[in-house]
């Protein structure tokens, strides 16, 4: 097998202004300095000139590099912002969605060298970048793969199944069809070389290129999240009903820890009230700092939490962000839970409409402005005088969708002497890693 390349949709924007620091051709021509492209109609204007899309190339790969400006980092995310990022490869403009779509076309081992300086900082200690580097070009290969088996399928794919009761909604990178994966967590965390990278990080990718989780001959579908909250959630309560060995429940905890039945109501609320042991359980500024970058260590509390709302708070939120008037909302209704505690489905009932919401993202995309940190929570409610409800506190575990590799989990297990094979069976059971290139 040869090293892969990968394109990475970077920004969608009506116009985008950008920098070619060296030599790059398009259409036969060399161009540097900077530059501009809008949006006319469904064409792209650069110089001028209209065009159905354009590539610039690299005139010597090596050295070149280009500079988007205002990238926005954190989409819908509470730390959501605007930056200037600069890349390697090369980069080309397409139309989509009456925007112009900017798209980066690298080799994996390049991207991942960006997407590990990324998604974690550069204290991080060596066993944890290799092994989040086996992670990342797992999960980026396996969504390749998965989407060339979707398009010869020529199956409808759906990420999606609503009744009047009933909206049950996954949200995957299936949403991207003009190239492989997105540069924000929607998929994983790639801010070109901007962040800059370390003598660790790349020494990190070098020992494990080409190496890949595999489970019976396949790619694994490598996820991780920030915090499991204790226990690993499965992979068909948070995507599509696909029961994947490797990716179970367990504690995060050496092997053999005793697991609680978590799908039961009791259990959870009793799991998610307390804080038990476990690797991601800990408030060790050194060990957080390898995985947090500055702008994700503005959340403290993530293994344990709380979020408060008034009747009315939640009520406009709601509809808000799900575009469902449920009137005043006078309940949450825990109806299912995962391995995790994670609420896989929740009745919202309204004074004007009842209904039933999930996956877990949903659920999370549904009661915060940007992203409630997991779907592992509790409901304590507030009644007034007249016996309704005036305050809902939702008390929550861990952050993210709790399935495959826990960060910080992955972390301590680093900090004490876990090497990155470890590591990685710890999160992926009964998978193995293999050198593919």
């Amino acid at each position: 097998m040869k090293e892969p390349k990968v394109s990475v949709g970077i920004m969608f924007e009506p116009e985008i202004a950008f920098v070619l620091n060296t030599p790059f051709i398009f259409n036969g021509k060399e161009y540097e300095g900077t530059a501009c492209v809008k949006l006319s109609g469904n064409k792209i204007l650069f110089n001028g000139e209209l065009y159905d899309s354009l590539q610039f190339d690299p005139a010597e790969s090596e050295a070149a590099s280009f500079e988007l400006k205002d990238v926005t980092i954190g989409i819908n995310f509470h730390w959501e912002r605007k930056e200037n990022q600069v890349f390697k490869g090369s980069l080309r403009f397409i139309v989509e969605n009456n925007k112009i779509t900017a798209i980066n076309y690298l080799s994996v081992e390049e991207y991942l060298t960006s997407v590990i300086s990324s998604e974690m900082s550069a204290t991080a200690s060596l066993e944890l970048l290799k092994a989040h580097a086996v992670i990342s070009r797992s999960w980026l290969l396996a969504q390749i793969q998965k989407n060339k088996e979707i398009e010869e399928s020529q199956i409808q794919y759906s990420t999606m199944t609503e009744t009047e009761g009933e909206l049950v909604k996954w949200y995957d990178r299936e949403d991207h069809t003009n190239f492989d994966i997105c540069a924000d967590d929607h998929c994983q965390r790639y801010q070109g070389i901007t962040r800059a990278s370390t003598e660790i990080v790349k020494q990190a990718i070098a020992e494990t290129r080409g190496e890949l989780l595999m489970y019976e001959d396949k790619i694994c579908d490598a996820r991780y999240s920030k915090s499991c909250g204790g226990v690993f959630e499965e992979f068909q309560n948070c995507w599509e009903d696909i029961k994947y060995p490797y990716l179970i429940g367990k504690r995060d905890l050496p092997e053999g820890s005793p697991m609680p039945d978590l799908t039961v109501e009791n259990n959870a609320r009793e799991w998610i009230l307390t804080s038990p042991e476990s690797f991601c359980n800990t408030s060790d500024k050194v060990v957080l700092s390898q995985v947090l970058n500055n702008y994700d260590q503005e959340t403290v509390n993530f293994y344990r939490w709380k979020v408060e709302y008034t009747t009315e708070e939640i009520s406009e939120l709601v509809e808000k962000r799900s575009g469902t008037d449920y009137g005043l909302i006078t309940d949450l209704i825990p109806v299912e839970r995962g391995t995790s505690g994670r609420l896989i489905k929740l009745k919202i009932v309204g004074t004007k409409r009842t209904r039933v919401i999930g996956k877990e993202l949903e659920i999370r995309r549904t009661l915060s402005n940007s992203h409630l940190y997991s779907s592992a929570f509790v409901v304590e409610k507030e009644n007034g005088t007249d016996g309704k409800p005036v305050k809902f506190t939702l008390l929550g575990a861990g952050w993210g969708h709790g399935v495959g590799l826990c960060q910080i989990g992955a972390a301590v297990m680093g900090e004490k002497g876990y090497n990155y094979n470890s590591i990685l069976l710890h999160y992926f059971v009964n998978a193995s890693v293999e050198k593919l290139y």
